[in-house]
């Protein structure tokens, strides 16, 4: 028997994910939702030696459940995510910069990139750009141009320089 479950394992590299699936639902009385191949191999021939030479040992059975008595188990659900509407929403980055480079809160800093004028306001602890509130002119910019730039050079603010 033994020697037929080898030719089974190995004729499961040669199958399609289609076939693995079928195969699946075969061995397993259910389906599968996955696709992956590499998984499905592994999971039918684990299956297969298993319904063949025989699943766990009844010692090996018995400490299985006492390891899993002593797991640290969540006993509640993760909370979601409060979303309410109309809220601003927060991107959490890296701490706003020196104070002094930037001007004061309510100032707005403008620049045209790709055709669009691009308008950001200073607040006392970030900036708020289309509805959103960053950390940092960087988060801002990467938000506009989908790549990580200096928020200062982005918006043409040199050392000391203020708009």
């Amino acid at each position: 028997m033994v020697q037929n479950v080898k030719i089974e394992v190995a004729a499961l590299r040669r199958m399609s994910p289609a076939e693995l699936r079928e195969k699946y639902l075969a061995v397993f009385g259910e389906p599968t939702r996955t696709g992956n191949k590499d998984f499905l191999c592994k999971r039918l021939a684990w299956r297969l030696q298993s319904m063949a030479e025989g699943s766990l040992s009844d010692r090996a059975r018995q400490r299985a459940a006492e390891l899993a008595r002593d797991a640290d188990i969540r006993t509640t659900m993760p909370r979601t995510p409060m979303a309410t509407v109309g809220a601003t929403q927060r991107v959490q980055t890296a701490p706003a910069a020196n104070p002094e480079r930037l001007p004061p809160p309510g100032a707005v800093l403008a620049r045209q990139y790709r055709g669009r004028l691009i308008e950001v306001t200073v607040l006392p602890k970030g900036f708020e750009w289309e509805g959103r509130v960053f950390r940092s002119l960087s988060a801002v910019a990467q938000a506009v141009t989908g790549a990580h730039w200096n928020g200062h050079l982005f918006f043409g603010l040199k050392n000391g320089d203020k708009q």
